[in-house]
């Protein structure tokens, strides 16, 4: 006789996650608009927690790597929305903290009329990053050349 155990995950209607360098605070919202769960996951457990979850609406603030966390979880079937900074900070809460900026990016991310930063492909961060580097190059060569005209 077997037994199997289901687990049922509750629905949710946004998340956000906080990405830092090797540690996520993500905070969901279910239907009722109250916190459902707050997690503190590692980088490498990303997929297996998101592929556990319902699809939803999940927001991040913007930053380098939002765009890869974002292409992850439009593969697993949620709906990422990467949110420039500004927006977020009217919504946190209290003191400045990890689960707040995460609780405050999935309150931002349900805003209707939110303007988002566009997903770019790996391709196009490749391009911005040379457009940079050819940035600097050309400031720090005018620059060596207004020192050498003011000898």
């Amino acid at each position: 006789m077997q037994t199997t155990r289901e687990t049922t995950t509750p629905a949710l209607t946004s998340v956000g996650i906080d990405i830092g360098k090797d540690v996520f605070h993500v905070v969901g919202f279910g239907p009722d608009g109250k916190i459902a769960f707050r997690k503190k996951i590692r980088r490498l457990a990303l997929v297996e927690t998101f592929r556990a979850l319902p699809p939803c609406i999940v927001g991040m603030e913007a930053c380098l790597s939002a765009h890869f966390v974002s292409r992850t979880l439009r593969e697993l079937g949620h709906e990422p929305r990467i949110i420039p900074a500004i927006y977020v900070k009217p919504f946190v809460k209290g003191q400045k903290n990890d689960y707040n900026d995460a609780e405050a990016i999935a309150e931002a991310a349900l805003r209707p009329n939110l303007n988002l930063v566009r997903e770019k492909t790996q391709d196009q961060l490749d391009l911005q990053s040379c457009h940079r580097v050819r940035s600097r190059l050309v400031s720090r060569r005018t620059a060596t050349i207004n020192q050498i005209r003011a000898s």
